[in-house]
């Protein structure tokens, strides 16, 4: 149980800051912060269109207005998980006082609601019809609330035994995908979400990263701690395909040994790339789906020269990279020619970056910190070498008492046949 729970503390303390892009926006999180812009309108001379909200002041606003439901143990302001909506038009996140907030983006950035959850989130979404939040928590549930009631209090759709780990839906809603650390991947009815439609098992370790495909709605990507990506056909419960991360990672990037797992994932509709960022490891691997033979061709590596810690594909297959470095937070890579090439000088990546730079006391608690996954691999116990040492003292111990009882035995013998000699 201590084991277990140290594991949830470690997991909702966030995988770091996030990155998120929605239709020419741009939101980027940090600590209790988060910052956004519309990075493609070009007025960087000032802060006029930086919305920047702290979490902090949805802990100030709940406790003037007394809502049921806040936390009685020590907890921090930080960002948990966050998403965008299909459109772009809201934008949920929760934090670790286990508030849920909800903003409508245009015309501008506007709070719409502050709503108290049960536990805290490691995962969330928003459906694809735009009326419903779904969260996942570390105690294994899944709560929807409502977008188009947006006071409303959550509901309980399904539960696991174990830790949740990251959820997703199909493009139509009508599934509802959820991954735990006992490295299960569920797939559930959306509408009767205790109708279990198929488990896609194989999977060594927890569940780190769930994605269902949008061009390919029948195709599931998983990613693990146990350094593999796998490719489903979820409705069945069938895998497809899986591609071993450490076969292809370069000898000096990482020890074939070490266990590490992929962070996060970012999906390009256009040409079906996959950018994938791994824990622990400073390299931004980029697949491309085939759907035809439901494969994953490896295609470019990016080294880092500092930790990565997000990484987001647009729909036009530009990659940007978010890294623990002030001086350059954000990295911008361009396909060209079938490899993707940085750039420096594009007009949205300037202005980012210098509202990152200005405002980096956001990320400073973020900075050099340990991987949150570390206390969720499963504790491996060699009894084998033990009981083999136990096993050799025990025959050890045997062959002692065999050759005393023998030496004793000639002993007795040879008094024996002393006594019995016959007089002269």
């Amino acid at each position: 149980m201590e084991e277990a729970a140290a594991a949830a503390a470690a997991l909702v303390g966030g995988p770091g800051p996030g990155l998120g892009l929605r239709g020419g926006l741009m939101a980027v999180s940090g600590g209790s912060r988060v910052l956004a812009a519309r990075y493609q309108e070009l007025r960087a001379s000032n802060d006029g269109d930086l919305f920047v909200y702290d979490c902090v002041t949805a802990n100030k606003r709940t406790q003037e207005k007394g809502q049921a439901g806040q936390t009685t143990d020590k907890a921090s302001n930080d960002i948990l998980a966050f998403a965008f909506s299909s459109s772009g038009n809201y934008f949920a996140l929760t934090d670790d006082n286990k508030h849920l907030i909800l903003f409508c983006t245009k015309p501008s950035w506007e709070c719409i609601s502050i709503r108290s959850v049960v536990r805290r989130s490691t995962s969330l979404i928003i459906t694809a019809a735009e009326d419903k939040i779904l969260i996942a928590d570390k105690s294994g549930d899944v709560y929807s609330y409502s977008i188009t009631d947006p006071q409303a209090a959550g509901k309980l759709e399904l539960g696991h035994l174990s830790l949740l780990m990251d959820i997703a839906l199909s493009p139509d809603d009508q599934y509802i995908l959820t991954a735990d650390r006992d490295e299960k991947i569920r797939v559930s009815f959306t509408r009767a979400p205790h109708n279990i439609v198929a488990f896609c098992l194989g999977h060594k370790e927890f569940v780190s990263r769930i994605f269902v495909i949008p061009d390919f709605p029948d195709l599931l990507l998983s990613a693990s701690g146990d350094c593999t990506l796998r490719l489903w056909e979820y409705k069945s419960g069938k895998e497809v395909y899986c591609c071993h991360l450490n076969s292809i990672s370069k000898p000096d990037a990482t020890n074939n040994d070490k266990k590490y797992a992929v962070s996060r994932i970012s999906y390009c509709c256009q040409g079906s790339y996959i950018a994938i960022l791994c824990d622990c490891i400073p390299t931004v691997y980029i697949f491309q789906l085939v759907a035809d033979t439901q494969q994953l061709i490896h295609k470019q590596q990016i080294p880092l020269n500092h930790k990565g810690w997000d990484v987001a594909l647009e729909e036009t297959g530009e990659l940007w990279i978010f890294q623990e470095n002030k001086v350059t937070p954000l990295l911008l890579y361009k396909p060209m020619d079938g490899q993707w090439q940085p750039v420096n000088d594009d007009k949205g990546l300037l202005k980012m970056s210098k509202y990152l730079h200005d405002n980096w006391t956001v990320f400073e608690g973020s900075v050099g910190t340990d991987s949150c996954y570390r206390t969720l691999y499963k504790a491996s116990f060699d009894n084998m070498t033990t009981y083999l040492q136990k096993k050799e003292e025990r025959l050890q111990q045997q062959q002692k008492r065999k050759r005393k009882e023998l030496q004793h035995g000639t002993n007795g013998q040879n008094k024996k046949i002393k006594t019995r000699e016959p007089p002269l």
